[in-house]
């Protein structure tokens, strides 16, 4: 394995169009410091997952982004030593929480545990604000308990049937997805730091809820 990052900062940003502000170059910066963290906690190769955070969004608009940033990532790292680059590629074509291939080493724990964790917490609530803004979404439209009974039980069907509309709010995003990132954690320190930010998650669409309703 390597003992250095393959490419720089520098270098990694220059892959990324910072249009989509939820996805911008900073979003990459988060997930790969965040899957420095859990790596270094938990014993996983940090090169590794340094450079799989800084390739992992490479192709994003590409459909099925994982496996095309993944296939972009090997001919940018065609170079370097073929076990690197197996272990980076499985990182990234795993980084998403609800496609396959699920996460089978541990840098690639790593890294979708972080890009999972980018995605609650206060900077979660400001990339889910961030969407609504981009395409028009209401900001609130009612009580979480009353969004919930709306969506029924199939929260997946629901948000990729409706999560195109006006009327999908941040608010729906909370309970058909956000809600449920910290359960799906793989280590135990992304487990520790996603427990903190849904704490906060929650407080803030409850304070939501009340204020929206007069009631704060």
């Amino acid at each position: 394995m390597l003992s250095e990052c393959p490419l720089s900062e520098d270098e990694a940003r220059a892959l990324y169009d910072d249009s989509d502000a939820a996805h911008a170059f900073d979003h990459v910066l988060r997930v790969t410091r965040l899957a420095e963290h859990i790596a270094e906690a938990e014993g996983a190769d940090i090169i590794i997952v340094r450079t799989a955070g800084y390739l992992h969004d490479c192709a994003r608009l590409q459909p099925e982004h994982h496996l095309a940033s993944a296939r972009h990532a090997r001919r940018l790292l065609a170079t370097t030593p073929a076990d690197f680059v197996d272990a980076v590629v499985h990182c990234i074509e795993a980084h998403r929480f609800s496609t396959l291939p699920h996460p089978q080493t541990l840098e690639a724990q790593c890294l979708c545990d972080a890009d999972k964790l980018d995605a609650i917490g206060a900077i979660g609530i400001a990339r889910a604000y961030a969407f609504a803004g981009h395409y028009n979404n209401r900001l609130w439209s009612a009580p979480l308990p009353e969004i919930n009974a709306e969506i029924g039980p199939d929260r997946q069907a629901y948000r990729q049937r409706q999560g195109g509309s006006r009327d999908y709010t941040p608010g729906h995003e909370f309970l058909c997805k956000l809600e449920g990132l910290t359960a799906a954690m793989h280590t135990a320190t992304a487990r520790t730091i996603a427990a903190e930010r849904h704490h906060f998650m929650t407080a803030f669409f409850q304070q939501l809820d009340a204020e929206a309703l007069g009631r704060a």
